[in-house]
């Protein structure tokens, strides 16, 4: 007999749910990030931050494997729908960001759940979309207090956006919104 993947319909649908209801959030962001960019561009971090939104709900909710970055994706579909011109974008971070969340659950062989965890990939993220980004908006041309700024909101950015989505997907939890995980 073959196995069966422990990813149900219910988890599935699940991931679905979180997915466009965080890509709604992630189309938002996409369309006012160059508003952002053009009046306070040293909060752009924090607000491509928030992109870290449908792996720790889903994380949180659900507490299985490939769960981050599934509803990573369908997130970033979900917001293409939104704001279009972002769209490869889009599934750029949700690959990228998904897939950290999923490594750092897989290190500990998703069997730890507890708060730190999430915040070990939120610290992660936050760094890379700190030195990406400052190479991307040409930080160096800013002065010092706007550079430091900027360092200190993008990996506080994903911390924040983190703590929001986990205090979201432990509610659902303790609500009972949970599909059923087949063992």
């Amino acid at each position: 007999m073959a196995n069966r993947s422990p990813l149900t319909t219910s988890i599935l649908l699940t991931c679905a749910a979180i997915g466009v209801a965080t890509g709604v959030v992630g189309g938002i962001a996409g369309w006012i990030t160059p508003i952002v960019l053009a009046t306070a561009p040293i909060v752009y971090g924090f607000v491509l931050g928030a992109h870290v939104i449908p792996g720790i709900i889903s994380q949180a909710l659900i507490r299985q494997p490939w769960v981050a970055l599934i509803t990573h994706v369908l997130a970033a579909l979900a917001a293409s729908a939104i704001a279009p011109q972002w769209a490869f974008r889009f599934l750029g971070t949700a690959v990228l960001f998904g897939g950290i969340q999923e490594l750092v659950a897989a290190a500990t062989r998703y069997r730890v759940w507890n708060t730190w965890r999430y915040f070990i990939s939120a610290v992660i993220i936050g760094v890379i979309v700190a030195v990406v980004v400052a190479f991307a908006a040409h930080l160096t041309t800013l002065p010092l207090w706007a550079q430091i700024t900027y360092l200190v909101l993008a990996v506080l950015g994903p911390v924040v956006w983190t703590a929001i989505a986990l205090a979201i997907g432990v509610g659902l939890r303790r609500a009972g919104i949970t599909p059923r995980v087949r063992r």
